[in-house]
Parts: C-alpha cells; sequence; structure tokens
C-alpha cells in the first residue's frame, strides 16, 4: 500500500469511526492537549478522563496552573500514578512562565525543552492542537507500525525505535495531520490492541505484514522479562490525641516524589520503640494490620503497617518538622497530594473511636 493510501485509508476510518468527542478534543488549545498527552502517558483515556476534567475545573488555564502551589497540583493527581509526571507538568508551566511570556510555545525545539517533554509528547501537541506537522510515537502507534512493517525487536531499543520513527515521519502526511495522528492512536487502542487486534475491521490490514503471516502476536516484541526486586518497608499510621496524623513529605525526586506519606522505617524494627524515639513516650495503642503490596515499574514494596495512638499533640515539635513532617486532621486529608496506596490505608483505617486517654494506655 503506497504512503499516500495509508494515510488516506486511515482518515477515511476515523472520520467514521475515530474518536472527536474527548474533553481535550471540545476546545484543543495547546495548554489542554499538553494536559490530556501527559496524562495519557502509560494511562488509558478511560481513567485520565476525569482527572482531566477535575484538572481543568481548577486550573483552566496554563497561568492558573503556574501560579499554583505544587501540593494542589499533587493532590489532583493522586491516584494516577507516575507522580514525576505532575511534578514536569507544574514546573513546565512556571518555565513558560519565565521564557516565553506565559505563551505555550509552537516550536517543536522550544516544546521538547520543557520538562516531561519527549519528542513524541511534543510532536502531539503541536499537531493535535495547532495543525502542525510532527510524527508521533506513543506506545499504540509504536504497536501499529510494528505489526503493519514486521519490525522485529523491543522498540525500546535504539535502532528499532530509530526504524519506526523512520516509518512514523515517511507515513505522516501533510493535510489533516491532527485527525491521521489521532487515527493512529484510536487505531493502536482500539482495533490494533496488544491481544486478539480486531484485523478485519482494521483500515490498513492490506498493508499489514504480521496479519498477512498470521504473526500479529509477536510484534512488538516484549521488553526482555527480568524478575522484580522486592522491597519491605514498615509504615507507622501514627495518630495523636486530637486525632491527626502524622505525615512525611517524601523528596522531591524518586518514588512518590513530593508527595505527602506515612513515616517508614525498617521492616523489623519494633514500632514502640520507633514510638519511644520519636515521641519520648511509649505508645497509648498499638496495633498491626495485614501487610499490603504494592507493585512499581521496577520493584514490588511489601509494607508492614503498624497504628500507633501516641501522647503527641499539634504544637508537639519533637516529631513535627515544620514543612517536612506535620500533623494533618483527617478532614485536611482529602485536599493532600498523597501516594494511591498511602490514600487507601488511611481511607481503609479510619478510626471507629476517639483515641484513647493516657490514663486508657496499656500499663506495658
Amino acid at each position: 500500500m503506497p504512503t499516500a493510501a495509508f494515510s488516506q485509508a486511515l482518515l477515511d476510518w476515523f472520520d467514521r469511526h475515530g474518536r472527536k468527542d474527548l474533553p481535550w478534543q471540545r476546545d484543543p488549545t495547546p495548554y489542554r492537549v499538553w494536559v490530556s498527552e501527559i496524562m495519557l502517558q502509560q494511562t488509558q483515556v478511560a481513567v485520565v478522563v476525569p482527572y482531566f476534567e477535575r484538572f481543568m475545573a481548577r486550573f483552566p488555564t496554563l497561568d492558573d496552573l503556574a501560579a499554583a502551589p505544587a501540593d494542589a497540583v499533587l493532590a489532583l493527581w493522586s491516584g494516577l500514578g507516575y507522580y514525576a509526571r505532575a511534578r514536569h507538568l507544574h514546573r513546565a508551566a512556571v518555565l513558560i512562565g519565565e521564557r516565553h511570556g506565559g505563551t505555550f510555545p509552537t516550536e517543536l525545539a522550544s516544546v521538547e525543552a520543557l520538562p516531561g517533554i519527549g519528542r513524541s509528547t511534543a510532536g502531539a501537541v503541536l499537531s493535535l492542537a495547532l495543525g502542525q506537522r510532527h510524527p508521533i510515537l506513543d506506545g499504540n502507534v509504536k504497536r501499529v507500525l510494528a505489526r503493519c512493517f514486521a519490525v522485529a525487536g523491543w522498540p525500546g531499543q535504539t535502532a528499532v525505535q530509530a526504524e519506526l520513527w523512520r516509518l512514523a515521519e515517511r507515513l505522516t502526511p501533510h493535510d489533516r495531520v491532527d485527525a491521521y495522528n489521532q487515527a493512529m492512536m484510536d487505531l493502536g487502542a482500539t482495533l490494533c490492541t496488544r491481544a486478539r487486534p480486531a484485523c478485519d475491521r482494521c483500515p490498513v490490514a492490506p498493508a499489514c505484514v504480521a496479519e498477512r503471516q498470521g504473526v500479529q502476536a509477536q510484534f512488538p516484541q516484549s521488553r526482555p522479562s527480568k524478575r522484580l526486586p522486592e522491597r519491605a518497608t514498615l509504615m507507622i499510621l501514627a495518630r495523636n490525641q486530637e486525632g491527626a496524623v502524622l505525615l512525611e513529605r517524601r523528596p522531591p525526586t524518586g518514588i512518590w516524589g513530593g508527595l505527602w506519606s506515612l513515616p517508614e522505617t525498617a521492616p523489623e524494627r519494633d514500632p514502640a520503640d520507633w514510638c519511644r524515639e520519636r515521641t519520648g513516650a511509649a505508645p497509648l495503642r498499638l496495633e498491626m494490620h495485614p501487610p499490603r503490596r504494592h507493585t512499581f515499574s521496577h520493584f514490588a514494596l511489601a509494607m508492614r503497617i503498624a497504628e500507633i495512638w501516641t501522647p503527641s499533640t499539634v504544637t508537639d515539635q519533637a516529631i513535627a518538622e515544620v514543612d517536612r513532617e506535620l500533623w494533618f486532621s483527617p478532614g485536611a486529608l482529602a485536599g493532600l497530594g498523597l501516594p494511591a496506596p498511602v490514600r487507601s490505608i488511611l481511607a481503609d483505617l479510619a478510626p471507629p473511636d476517639p483515641a484513647p486517654s493516657p490514663a486508657q494506655a496499656d500499663p506495658t
């Protein structure tokens, strides 16, 4: 199938079956498309839609996002995962204000220079919002191209990715680039899926080498498998006499970077010792809860959970360090940027009764 025929077949299919009413498509400004593309990285459309709508309601303009505190951005991102995306989004909004007068840049190199934006995301924003001719290469597009042209190897390999970019560049038309790029993403998301692709309804099936040879499952090649390393931690759910919960702000980079989380210590440590060290007193009550497990992209985390009622009050500085370690009332938790597993722990272990008084404490 010639290049022009490939793009035309895809555009004809998109006109009939493509997605055209997603929230970011109704007013496709560079800002709105950019936010959607960042959210859609490694996340399905159905999951993103409600997050996008809440995000736009809170930050309707780029200036609103740039002026917001990082905590407010992370709070709206809570549960969406891959929190570096939110930090980069906020930092990029600030930089756009400093470098581009608050207007989203329209040059590919300037967009790529922003935090958290690579070549494909930059091309998607400029093509979908402004109609500029730039190829894209997200996960769905990689799968379509790898199958259609039988590109062997894992797409994360440099040589394989270079070949996919070459194909993407050659196939991208000069007209209706926004529709074409959206069509490529839609095709991968709805028909050319990872499992059970609907080749009988695919508009470019006549050009697909993998379909013709019946080897669709072999493309694209999976990432070489490796066993996820296991890590363990003891999470402390500490409550004081007023029912407030102690949270620590994570370092700005790394897992859950910049979010508020439960204090952690060595998994084998006695939680009562932690309480004595941090508060200078034995816990009023200590309860161990069933362990939980959370899987990240590159390791699995086993979490022991100890719930401790401490004799502390909100004004205790021995345990609460300003800006990094603070007590929060239960009503304040909803507005914080919390990792989804931590938010789940707090929701599941909401106290059914008031904190015990020191007189009620177990003397042991």
